[in-house]
This record gives C-alpha cells, structure tokens and sequence, in this order.
C-alpha cells in the first residue's frame, strides 16, 4: 500500500507539471464540497482509499477511466498488479539469464516468479455475474466458502438478534465484494484490528474490519469485510446516502480474508445455503427474505 501511495503522490506531480490542462478540467468535473480537505483529489483514481470519509466525487460520465472496468481485473487492484507483475517479471528475466548463461538450476528459482507473475492476474480476476432478478432473494457478498450460519447477539438489530452468514476467502478466491440486495448505504465503519486467521471464530472480534450498513426495503442488512492472516488491505468504495444495485461491485479485501452478513433475525429468513457450501458473489442465493 506505501507503495501505491507513493506512486499516487509522484502521478500527481506529473500532472501538475506536464498536464495543467487536464487537471484544470477534472476540478471543473468534481463534484461535492470537503472544505479543508486532507486528500488529495484530482481524479476520480485518488478516492480508491478515502471516497467513504471525503465529499468530493464525479459522475460516471466523467471519469475517464471506466475503461477499466472491463479488463476482467479488479480495479482495486490494477495497481497491484502492475507493481508486482513488474517486479516479478525482472526477477524472471535474471534468473532465465542467468540459467541460460550460467547453469540450468537457475532455472528453479526461476519458476517461483514466473508463477508469481500469472498469479497475480489470476488472483484480482473479476469476472462478471449473472445477478437474480428477483427481489427478495439476498446474494452472497463474496466468492468463498460457508463457514457459520447461525443466530448471534447484534444489538444494532431489532430484538437485539441477528442471522450471521460467514464466508471464508481462501487466496483462490475472487476477492472482490459485491452488494448483497438493491438499497441504500446508511452507515460506513472502520475498525482497525489485528490480522488473525479468518477461519477462528474471534476474528470477527479482533481483526480489522469494515461494516456497511444497507437499508433495503426498510429492513437492516449489514456486511462486513474482515481481514485475514495474509489479507492486509481493506478496499471499500462505499459512502453514506449511496444508492446500490444488488450485485454492484463495491470493494474487496485484498489476499485471504472474511466476509460477513447480518440479516434480522425476525420474521425468520428463508436460508437456501448450508455450511460448507461454496457461494460466488453477486450470483448465489444466500436466502430469501
């Protein structure tokens, strides 16, 4: 993350200096007000990691990379992937150099690289989804693995009770979260924490976290995005008074990690997954509400 950050900060030098023009046209497209702002926004590429807490924002119509919404990577992490497909891509180069020119067991550490590099591409992947049209039917948030199904304590829910969905994230995973029913998002929380396994049952208590609060029909549904033992980067694209479709990519947890659902837990949801089954996001039915 320093170093997308870092790189964030060098691209808006460059386009101060060498690109005045397009900077002076995109402070004309940006929408909102966020008076003494501590982020720095000339392009819809730099809310990646604060739209949720800044007031800045621009049509859709007027971000010029949309683009790249269709490249079947995840946009969250484009960046990634360029950084370490580059590095990994060098390290390959020396090591086939050095195995041609040198000795052939060059080529074994040459291999640990090489599958770096398509694994990259192949661990932001986003494919697209076919989403349920019906209403009532709530989708998974996240590709993985059922791990809890069950009733638990919320007292942010009616009856202090809530139904929890728990789906485990292996790195094998497509990582990126999508909106789990049409709605609107009423509350947008961070909370830092430690980066336990997230198959352990505490890591709902004491790992990093963000929760977003969805009013859907007038009733509560929350998601939380949970990170993991590898998982180190939580990216969450949402902000209070957003409208979401279901289905609509809204983020993703970066490398392992866990995603949670509450729905209340009166009048009872109709379940249509079990623990142990294996759910994509945007597409499967969780239950029926």
């Amino acid at each position: 993350m320093k170093i997308e950050l870092a790189w964030s900060r060098l691209r808006r030098k460059y386009l101060r200096i060498f690109r005045r023009g397009y900077v002076r046209r995109m402070a004309e497209k940006r929408q909102g007000d966020c008076p003494n702002c501590p982020h720095d926004i000339i392009d819809p590429r730099d809310l990646k990691y604060c739209r949720n807490v800044c007031n800045y924002w621009f049509h859709k119509r007027d971000d010029p990379f949309t683009w790249r919404d269709e490249l079947g990577i995840a946009r969250a992490g484009l960046m990634d992937v360029f950084i370490w497909c580059f590095i990994f891509l060098v390290l390959s180069m020396v090591f086939a150099a050095l195995a041609i020119a040198v000795s052939p067991y060059f080529w074994i550490p040459f291999s640990i690289p090489a599958f770096l590099y398509f694994f990259m591409f192949f661990f932001f992947r986003d494919p697209k989804r076919d989403i349920p049209k019906d209403a009532n039917l709530l989708v998974s948030p996240a590709d993985g693995k059922v791990t809890f199904i069950g009733e638990v304590p919320a007292p942010e829910f009616p009856g202090g009770r809530a139904v929890r969905v728990s789906i485990f994230l292996s790195i094998f995973n497509v990582h990126v979260n999508r909106v789990p029913a049409a709605g609107r998002v009423t509350n947008v929380r961070y909370f830092p924490g430690k980066f336990k396994n997230a198959l352990r049952a505490s890591s709902a208590e004491t790992n990093e976290q963000m929760w977003i609060d969805f009013d859907c029909g007038g009733k509560k549904i929350q998601v939380r995005q949970i990170a993991g033992a590898i998982a180190r980067k939580i990216v969450c694209m949402l902000k209070v008074g957003d409208t979401v479709a279901k289905g609509e990519r809204f983020g993703m947890i970066k490398f392992g990690s866990r995603t949670d659902i509450y729905v209340p837990a009166q009048p009872a949801p109709g379940l249509l997954v079990k623990v142990g089954d294996r759910v994509k996001g945007g597409s499967t039915a969780l239950m029926k509400l």
